[in-house]
């Protein structure tokens, strides 16, 4: 038997049950990955924007003023830190979402952490260990999209 028949009997013989079964797909996994990085990414911001609805975005305005800038800008925060996230963690408008986490973070990084952008810890970590996965995790959703799982579904402009 000539080796081109062998190989062509190969690929078309069927999977057994069992082997099917057993094994999930690499865009499965690849959109499982997805889903949990834009999930974790919102809800950890979303907690943060949370929190300034019951405390108010005082310490925003007052940091923007400092900075030259109008005060009424600090109500941008919550949609950086509310509406942004509860899209991506949905997985509607996914990338232009974390677009908006990723310059809210830029701000904050701006704003308020700037002395800190080169500190280490006593532990030998980076100051801004939080903001930074913050940002580059919202980074990566935008660069990835959200995937299958999500509202927007896996084709649409924006996820």
């Amino acid at each position: 038997m000539n080796t081109q028949a062998v190989a062509a009997n190969a690929a078309r013989a069927p999977i057994a049950p069992s082997q099917a079964s057993s094994s999930v797909s690499p865009a499965a996994l690849d959109d499982s990955g997805k889903l949990l990085l834009r999930v974790a990414i919102g809800v950890l911001v979303l907690l943060h924007g949370i929190f300034k609805i019951s405390a108010g975005v005082g310490f925003v305005s007052a940091m923007l003023v400092k900075a030259g800038l109008p005060g009424g800008l600090a109500y941008l925060v919550y949609v950086g830190e509310i509406v942004a996230p509860l899209l991506m963690i949905a997985g509607f408008w996914t990338r232009a979402a974390a677009g908006v986490v990723v310059i809210n973070m830029l701000a904050a990084f701006g704003l308020v952490h700037m002395a800190d952008l080169f500190a280490l810890t006593k532990q030998g970590g980076w100051a801004l260990e939080l903001q930074g996965l913050y940002l580059f995790g919202a980074l990566a959703v935008v660069l990835l999209g959200a995937g299958r799982f999500s509202l927007g579904g896996l084709r649409g402009r924006w996820n």
